[in-house]
């Protein structure tokens, strides 16, 4: 999509004279909705100033750019107002604003204006472009320079990607901002050409509302002499462990790139140590470690929805007055009924998100829709001979879910290859037809052959669980200890996300048991900081006391650095207080429906009396184990 195809005649105006930013605004929002691009101008407006309440979105060097992605737009637009005598925006630089562009971004309508808008972005950064639309006396003669200039950059674009590879890059740059609609763009923009000024080539990746863009590659990483995030949100820092990195916000590429490349080569960027657990997760060096990041971006944005309708479903039981001991638990009164119904809502869309966002890892936001409809289908347990599933009775639940979420974003990137030779022109329709369509209808093919297979194999599995009886405080034993192996790594995950299945599946003892466990390390640790202060330092007995608020919250993580400091004394103390609890949760046949929250969901506990026996047995024999091997402090 063309730059001209977003701005209507009807939403520029050349000439205009405000006196205020909020009157700039209204005038701009005035000439969106003149396009027709806009519903609701009220509700456009808010969006804007939701924005500009982040950062001003006035750049510098006279120019402004107010977006939203609201719901409010019905299809991308931009408009456009001069402002020759220049009006304050409380721009970043402290200049009037003189040249304004207002970008309409549709909340749901996918990608296929996005290139165009970080193609202008990247435009107005050009100090004779931006003249020439200052200096146009007609709409026409607007649109006509911005086409021109658009074509230049085109053809400019097109030899640079026909030269051949010039060695690597000395520098790389990530950008970033809340929307990744226009400062994300302006920011790589700017860095790549201070770098061609300075004499560093330069290579930015864009961490945009289109996905990442660019993306550095390991070999770039590692042969790089330092790395640029200029960003406003959270993106993939891991991967530059070790080495030297500059961490700005992404208005600081816009406005200063020439003087974070010089602090960069001048060696004032200190270098970046990333967590073991980030480097396991975030590695895409073996496909054991691609495999769990990918997992986790799925397990993560799936939680919310977990934990929300689990502690929502087991209230409704709490104030139910009526229906208990009949198969109508839950839903005997109307408030029951009422926190059963949107608990079961939020815990049903747990298996699509799962899926969606784990192809969304592997495949970007393409993947997404696809990810989403392949959970579905692992929800409802569709085939070919019963589409609706109105008589499937084994569904392939958390385990289809799994493998569709890998699958669709395996599709996706063999769709990207497979059109890969379409021409440009058409790239826009990828995103936004092609590969949702494409995706789905294979996503369907395949899940609805294989879902009767998957679901006997997740109903083999629920009931061996089921019939494990007194056997089952092995498997809470085993699981209880792999929560204190790592504390929140590999084995921590693979027993808590095993759990959450289970819990989707009607089974939650298990996650009784994994919670047990994952509360006693920090648990421990306090109980020894306070009990046996021989054996820590005052700083080690300060710190331990945070513990106790930790291993209540259930934050495996608050033991890590004192295992850090003496693993081979703290590991196996605490593996074995974990194992305890995890084993005797089951034997007294503790349920959790709440995945997360410690202590303060207690009330969703089953028998929760013996629960917190389980906790406590855990964590004291966890703290003795430490206490009475770990050696007393050398009192000099």
């Amino acid at each position: 999509m063309k730059i001209t195809e977003l701005l209507d005649l009807k939403g520029i105006e050349l000439g205009v004279k405000v006196n205020s930013k909020d009157e700039a605004i209204d005038k701009l929002v005035d000439l969106m909705y003149a396009t027709g691009k806009i519903s609701d101008k009220a509700a456009y407006k808010k969006g804007i100033l939701a924005r500009e309440s982040l950062t001003s979105t006035g750049i510098g060097e006279g120019i402004a750019i107010p977006h939203a992605q609201v719901a409010a737009v019905k299809t991308a637009g931009l408009a456009a107002m001069t402002v020759p005598d220049g009006v304050d925006y409380e721009s970043l630089d402290g200049q009037p604003a003189k040249l304004f562009f207002m970008i309409a971004a549709p909340e749901d309508g996918g990608n296929t204006h996005l290139q165009a808008l970080a193609k202008l972005s990247a435009l107005l950064m050009d100090e004779d472009f931006r003249q020439s639309l200052m200096d146009a006396k007609t709409p026409e003669e607007f649109l006509y320079n911005i086409d021109k200039k658009e074509a230049e950059k085109d053809a400019e674009d097109a030899a640079e990607a026909a030269k051949p590879a010039q060695g690597g890059y000395r520098i790389l740059a990530v950008t970033a901002c809340p929307t990744g609609i226009a400062h994300t763009y302006m920011a790589a923009e700017n860095l790549t050409k201070a770098g061609d000024k300075l004499g560093y080539p330069l290579k930015a990746e864009t961490n945009g509302s289109e996905g990442v863009k660019n993306r550095l590659t390991a070999d770039e990483i590692a042969a790089a002499d330092g790395i640029i995030v200029a960003a406003d949100k959270k993106v993939e820092m891991a991967r530059f462990d070790g080495k030297p990195v500059l961490q700005v916000g992404v208005t600081e590429g816009v406005r200063h790139p020439e003087e974070l490349i010089k602090k960069l080569e001048n060696g004032e960027a200190p270098i970046f140590h990333a967590s073991e657990a980030d480097k396991e997760a975030s590695s895409g060096g073996s496909a054991g470690s691609s495999f769990y990041k990918n997992l986790m971006n799925g397990v993560s944005n799936m939680l919310p929805f977990v934990v929300a309708g689990g502690i929502l479903i087991a209230l409704s039981f709490l104030v139910d007055t009526k229906g208990n001991g009949t198969s109508n638990f839950g839903n005997g009164t109307p408030l029951a009924a009422w926190f059963n119904q949107i608990g079961n809502l939020a815990f049903g869309m747990m298996l699509p998100v799962l899926s969606g966002y784990i192809a969304a890892s592997i495949a970007d936001r393409p993947g997404l829709a696809v990810g989403f409809v392949g959970g579905l289908l692992a929800k409802n347990g569709a085939t070919f001979a019963d589409p609706s599933a109105a008589k499937v009775t084994a569904v392939p639940g958390f385990l289809g879910a799994l493998l569709y979420g890998f699958l669709a974003g395996y599709i996706v990137n063999f769709l990207k290859k497979a059109f890969s030779g379409m021409p440009k022109s058409l790239d826009g329709i990828k995103p936004v037809l092609l590969y949702p369509l494409c995706g789905v209808a294979i996503m369907a093919v395949i899940a609805c052959a294989i879902n009767p297979f998957i679901g006997l194999i997740n109903q083999g599995l629920s009931a061996f669980l089921n019939g494990l009886g007194n056997y089952g405080v092995i498997l809470g034993i085993v699981a209880g200890g792999m929560m204190a192996i790592d504390m929140g790594g590999p084995f921590n995950k693979a027993a808590y996300v095993t759990a959450t299945g289970l819990l989707a599946s009607g089974n939650y003892i298990l996650m009784a048991a994994v919670m047990a466990g994952g509360m006693v390390p920090p648990l421990a640790i306090a109980l020894s900081t306070t009990f046996f202060k021989n054996k820590w330092t005052e700083e080690e007995r300060n710190a331990g006391v945070v513990n106790y608020v930790m291993g209540l919250s259930f934050i495996t993580e608050g033991a890590i650095p004192f295992a850090a400091k003496d693993p081979g004394h703290v590991i196996p103390s605490m593996v074995v207080g974990s194992a305890l609890a995890g084993g005797l949760s089951v034997l007294f046949n503790c349920t959790l429906r709440a995945p997360h929250g410690g202590i303060f969901v207690i009330a969703t506990v089953g028998n929760w009396p013996m629960y917190l026996l389980s906790i406590a047995a855990g964590a004291v024999v966890g703290c003795l184990i430490l206490s009475f091997w770990k050696k007393p402090l050398d009192q000099q």
